[in-house]
């Protein structure tokens, strides 16, 4: 059957992402955990010579600050540019750095005494964690130049720059199959040895999870690698020799939710903890004298990065604090006050581009940045703040660009504000609302699939999560708390929602992982957390594809949970040409295990709408869901939360409390809802709304009313008929808002839903293409629905693809958990055959 929808990926026309030159998968991943990115509190430090002071990055410049004072001053400022993690040369003269330009991240040189910083590379690499020699003539650093992949190099530096830059260890291909990881090994986090002989760097050679073991390498022999300790990390051990030689420094979760700092030694020594605490430790450095540390935390200044130092004897810390800023240049400040149509405050979420072409925000709130963008519309990705109104920021003198969006029931506010310096500019937001009118539903609007903390830059609690979906105009959050690897992140909060105080918006649900079956979210467990939540995870004591999610989905339900296919489909799969294909969402259909599906999520909305399509097309009432997969606590976020939401009709039911997930939960399942990352439609077919079934009792006219209502202009707006389009409409004006109604024919049952889709990006959402659709009103008539056996067939051929790569995994755990699961998935193709045959 030729279904009217775009080919996947077709949308995404003009973004693109961010850094994309790094040749490695799961970028939401390695990009917050490793590379640096933009936070209004520090990020990285380093010791000047006399130990009393740090240069470290914070808000994009550098800065140079006293242990014990209070004032920073700023040492770069580069315009369109953000600086991050400094290297001071044991005389104290020079500065090494790594500079994003939106392109690339390359080395730069700081000279202490002019202030004159110039570059060292230029080859459009990613260029990142630069580290002198002791003596001040190699540099050792991090580099994707010539592979896409992360590799340590060396060079020689004089005054004149770097000469004979060449990879340390090489390129390497590894034996196991990994699916976090690239399949080329990587070398990172380098550090020198005292007397500048060797480089301790974290690789992972045959390591199939986490970033890696600790190594140590001979600089003149890099053959002579030897792994110092086997360590599972995410990217930010970042180990380093204490100036004696004796004890080595690095970050580590060890078995806990957060890392802390550890000490081992270059033989190997089980590991002792240093610090402390539910909050993170990284980014650590010896002082000179080896009696101080300085490290990045998360644990003060309300979760944001906060640079804190260490005695390493007693144990005293104290948070280095910039109280007061020395900046390059003059600076205003901006005070936003945001309220709604009534006059009243609200939340939003704000962007600021200041003159000097960089972004900015409040020196205490997180600041967020984008995933991708459109090149020829932008110069870097988007950044963001959320303002509880009011806020204010000091930027540099000038115009600035200013944005605010509260939600999608909002238009969004735009200005650019000319300011001289040493002056407060007072500006007044007034959101103008746009709802849906209030025939076509009672909304919830929620977001199904949130994880509160995810190893990020930030610390996240319910709190504060609530406060960033006020923001963001959203109800509901689903937290699903998920492994990453060894550690489950928020799991102390599972069965919290409501408890002690918390916000009663917020759930703390589960997601289920295996790389294997597709991604599991389970909303509304009643009684316990599925462990272990994950499966088919390939050189562990895991890696049985047993149980697989039919057995889980079974679980949640006997809990009174529901259960979603999460972030489905980058692409439609097709099951003559994948190279694998392994996902098992048909078959839990089949079996009546799935309740919704994130049509809006994480993947590509398109693609997925085209298999759903499908499954309605063969009866299957399965319910659109959305959820943004946002980790909530990363700088580099690939949206705010709510980014994809679920619009919840919850007129009709018992329950309409916006600050209840539960009150969302019926209606969901039942249909009752659009998904949307922007914007609203409403849909009536005759007095029929979303999941309800109009009963004709021939083929005939019907009436019905649509509305649109969106904060960015729309492409398109279209009736779709059992995956076909029965109806354009001709957006005119600004294409935000619309209304029509009329009639159209039903020549045939089945089903009949409103979708919104735009061609290409829009910077205004954070996502590839803006995209909602409507839940389908079912259409029973006396001749039924029309065949849908190419449909059943297209299925068939999907599971026979899926019982073949179950039927070759030879890493069952029993001969019972291979039969059990073959039989599952035999079964469901077998009804697909049956719809296939007309039966």
């Amino acid at each position: 059957m030729a279904l009217a929808i775009a080919s996947a990926g077709a949308g995404a026309a003009g973004r693109e992402p961010v850094l994309k030159q790094v040749d490695l998968p799961h970028s939401y991943y390695w990009r917050e955990l490793y590379l640096p990115q933009l936070t209004t509190g520090p990020s990285a430090a380093s010791f000047l010579p006399d130990g009393e002071s740090l240069v470290y990055s914070m808000a994009g410049s550098l800065w140079r600050q006293r242990i014990d004072g209070d004032e920073a001053v700023e040492l770069t400022h580069a315009k369109g540019g953000y600086d991050y993690q400094p290297d001071v040369a044991r005389d104290g003269r020079s500065v090494v750095f790594t500079r994003y330009d939106g392109n690339a991240m390359e080395l730069w040189r700081l000279d202490l005494a002019s202030g004159v910083a110039r570059p060292l590379t230029s080859d459009g690499a990613v260029n990142v964690e630069p580290r002198l020699s002791p003596d001040g003539k190699q540099l050792a650093w991090v580099s994707t130049q010539g592979t896409g992949h992360f590799n340590l190099f060396i060079a020689d530096i004089d005054t004149n720059g770097l000469h004979n830059a060449r990879p340390l260890l090489g390129e390497r291909k590894s034996a196991l199959d990994r699916y976090y990881y690239s399949a080329f090994d990587h070398a990172i986090n380098p550090s020198w040895s005292p007397e500048g002989q060797a480089i301790v760097f974290v690789g992972n050679p045959e390591t199939a999870w986490g970033s890696g073991d600790i190594w140590v390498v001979p600089v003149r022999d890099p053959s002579q690698r030897r792994k110092v300790l086997s360590e599972e990390t995410s990217w930010s051990a970042r180990p380093e020799l204490a100036p004696d030689g004796k004890r080595l420094l690095f970050a580590s979760y060890h078995g806990r939710q957060t890392h802390q700092l550890w000490l081992t030694t270059l033989q190997g020594a089980a590991p002792l903890p240093l610090t402390f605490g539910d909050s993170e430790r990284r980014n650590a450095r010896w002082s000179p004298d080896g009696q101080r540390i300085a490290y990045i935390g998360n644990g003060e200044a309300g979760g944001n990065t906060s640079l804190e130092v260490i005695d390493l004897i007693g144990g005293a810390r104290r948070v280095v604090s910039a109280r007061q800023r020395r900046t390059l240049a003059p600076t205003t400040r901006l005070q936003l006050d945001i309220v709604d149509g009534g006059g009243r405050p609200v939340p939003a979420r704000v962007t600021v581009r200041g003159s000097d072409e960089r972004a900015h925000a409040p020196a205490s709130a997180w600041m967020h940045a984008d995933d991708g963008f459109d090149r020829q519309k932008q110069r870097t990705e988007s950044h963001y703040f959320h303002c509880t109104s009011p806020c204010t920021l000091d930027v540099p003198a000038g115009a600035s660009d200013i944005s605010v969006q509260h939600g999608f029931a909002h238009a969004i506010w735009r200005q650019t504000v000319q300011a001289a310096a040493g002056r407060t500019n007072a500006i007044r937001v007034e959101l103008q609302p746009q709802p849906l009118p209030a025939e076509f539903g009672d909304w919830i609007s929620a977001d199904l699939h949130v994880h509160m903390n995810y190893g990020g830059h930030y610390h996240n609690d319910p709190r504060h999560l609530a406060g960033q979906a006020r923001a963001e105009d959203l109800d509901v959050v689903e937290n699903l708390i998920v492994n990453k690897e060894e550690r489950i992140p928020d799991i102390g909060y599972f069965g919290a929602t409501g408890a002690d105080g918390a916000p009663r918006g917020i759930a703390h649900a589960q997601e289920y992982h295996t790389s294997f079956w597709g991604h599991l979210g389970l909303l509304n467990l009643g009684d316990h957390y599925l462990t272990p939540d994950f499966t088919a995870y390939r050189h562990t004591a895991m890696a049985s594809p047993y149980p697989h999610n039919g057995v889980i989905a079974d679980l949640a339900h006997a809990q009174g949970g529901v259960v979603g296919y999460v972030h489905p489909f980058d692409t439609v799969p097709d099951p003559a040409k994948d190279a694998v294909l392994t996902h098992q969402l048909p078959a839990d259909v089949a079996h009546g295990r799935v309740d919704y599906i994130e049509v809006v999520g994480f993947a590509d909305h398109k693609a997925t709408a085209e298999v759903w399509y499908r499954l309605l097309n063969l009866g299957y009432r399965v319910a659109a869901g959305a959820g943004t997969d946002a980790m909530a606590n990363y700088a580099s976020l690939r949206g705010p939360v709510g980014m994809n939401r679920v619009f919840v009709d919850v007129s009709g039911t018992q329950e309409k409390d916006g600050t209840q997930p539960q009150s969302i939960l019926a209606p969901l399942k039942a249909g009752h809802a659009f998904a949307s990352n922007g914007p609203l439609l409403g849909l009536l077919l005759g007095d029929r709304k979303p999941g309800d079934t109009l009963a004709m009792k021939a083929p005939g006219k019907q009436a019905y009313r649509v509305a649109l209502r969106s904060p960015v202009a729309v492409d398109h707006l279209e009736l779709m008929h059992n995956g076909r389009v029965l109806r354009r409409f001709e957006l005119t004006g600004d294409h935000r808002v619309f209304d029509a109604q009329g009639e159209v024919d039903i020549a045939e049952g089945g089903w009949l839903l409103l979708r919104a889709w735009n061609d290409g990006a829009d910077p205004q959402v954070l996502d590839l293409y803006p995209y909602a659709t409507t839940n389908p009103v079912w259409l029973d008539l006396p001749s039924g629905a029309p065949s849908a056996a190419g449909d059943a067939l297209y299925f068939v051929a999907w599971l026979d693809r899926v019982i073949a790569a179950a039927d070759a995994r030879d890493d069952y755990n029993t001969a019972r958990e291979r039969q059990d699961t073959l039989d599952y998935l035999r079964a469901a193709r077998a009804l697909f055959q049956r719809k296939a045959d007309g039966n």
